[in-house]
């Protein structure tokens, strides 16, 4: 009885744990923006892209700036809002910037 309780109050708990981590957008297929949309929005912030494709529920860009800096920037699919970027140097590692969205998330 025991042992059932305890698979019952973790899997209770199970969920909330996934709908809480840190990379995941969680929108429904349906209203998701299209490809097109994502372009136009990273062309209008003045990025090149390189490429476009889907991590953890997200749209992920990744090209370079306006200045030539290497980017992977992280997008909500259902309104286009960057979440991260993240900068990628040649000579060190990949530099984050969670400051480019206000209204987003800051969990580091």
């Amino acid at each position: 009885m025991k042992k059932t309780l305890a698979i019952l109050g973790w899997l209770a708990v199970f969920p909330v744990g996934l709908a809480m981590a840190d990379d995941d957008c969680i929108v429904p297929m349906a209203d998701w923006q299209p490809r097109d949309a994502v372009l136009r929005m990273a062309e209008d912030n003045g990025w090149s892209v390189r490429r476009i494709k889907i991590d953890d529920g997200c749209y992920e860009i990744d090209g370079r700036d306006a200045e030539g800096r290497g980017i992977e920037v992280t997008v909500s699919p259902g309104n286009l809002q960057v979440i991260e970027i993240e900068y990628k140097d040649d000579d060190g590692p990949a530099q984050r910037d969670r400051s480019a969205n206000p209204g987003g998330r800051d969990d580091d």
